[in-house]
């Protein structure tokens, strides 16, 4: 069998359908079949029970697929020792990043990792959470810039930053004279929230999670952007939080609306994480050394309080 043929079956676990398989694949439908058969031949087995819609991995064939993840990931190290013994730093790299990430990091580092890395083709996608990590996991990333810690033994995490959470008051909410707030301020049933997905909802839940007073809840609003959620909160709909690095670009005006929690400030911690199988790794060191020289101006606060990504329900 094939490094090819491997790279066929994984697909075709992965899709539980041999047309889109071949599609993911860029080969014809009866191509892929026609090889998945010759393994299936070779072995002696069958490695996916076609009888069942959507197609299923037989016993032995999920035995097969976990070994033929290993059997990939370590043809393309073959590369990976090959370019870092050179010192090229280049070809095609997937990285992922949260929403509440993007429009934030990546314009402070893409300019700069473009133009000291010009033969490395970075392909981006915004992601939340969860899809970044299965993606990780499955081989469609390289890496990502996450929320953290995940707690996941198979991904690794290099923390770049931490990033405080700043509320957004309007004139008429009574915290709006306070210099600085407490968590104990704040009351979960008044909070704007990003909809369910975002892990930066999950570490607000995590942190107001004592402070909720059901009974008055007159009513639930979720939105996907930080954006609708200040033009809301000025509506006096209720307060938001926002991360540090999402206030440098308001308006003076709004600026006057935020409020900083007293030490140890409520933060959450933000990281490049990557499959422990360390594939592209020179090309992960260029990147977090890149992200390193930009953040540091930005970023100053070291008396903080981490709130965990990961969802309370």
């Amino acid at each position: 069998m094939t490094i090819t043929q491997l790279h066929y079956v994984l697909a075709v676990a992965e899709y539980k359908n041999f047309t889109l398989a071949a599609e993911k694949c860029f080969v014809t439908q009866p191509t892929l079949s026609m090889q998945i058969q010759k393994v299936e031949e070779e072995l002696g087995i069958q490695i996916f029970d076609r009888t069942k819609k959507p197609i299923q991995l037989t016993e032995i064939g999920q035995k097969i697929v976990n070994q033929a993840k290993n059997i990939v990931i370590e043809a393309d190290r073959i590369q990976d020792i090959v370019d870092q013994q050179k010192g090229f730093i280049g070809g095609e790299f997937k990285l992922g990043i949260i929403p509440t990430v993007t429009p934030t990091l990546l314009p402070m580092f893409l300019n700069n990792f473009i133009k000291k890395y010009p033969k490395v083709k970075l392909l981006i996608e915004e992601l939340n959470t969860e899809d970044i990590i299965f993606k990780l996991k499955n081989g469609h990333l390289d890496a990502a810039i996450a929320s953290t810690p995940l707690l996941d033994d198979k991904i690794k995490e290099i923390v770049l930053y931490y990033e405080p959470f700043v509320a957004y008051i309007s004139e008429n909410h009574s915290n709006f004279n306070k210099k600085e707030i407490e968590i104990e301020d704040l009351n979960l049933d008044e909070i704007l929230l990003l909809k369910d997905g975002h892990c930066f909802r999950d570490s607000i839940l995590n942190l107001c999670k004592n402070n909720s007073n059901l009974e008055h809840n007159h009513f639930q609003l979720e939105s996907g952007s930080f954006e609708t959620l200040i033009k809301l909160a000025d509506e006096g709909l209720g307060t938001t939080l926002l991360p540090y690095l999402h206030t440098l670009n308001l308006s003076e005006k709004d600026q006057t609306k935020l409020r900083h929690f007293k030490a140890p400030k409520p933060a959450r911690e933000v990281s490049l994480i990557y499959p422990k199988n360390e594939l592209k790794i020179h090309i992960i060191d260029a990147l977090r050394n890149t992200i390193a020289g930009v953040i540091k101006g930005a970023i100053v606060f070291n008396n903080v309080q981490i709130i965990s990504p990961k969802s309370i329900k």
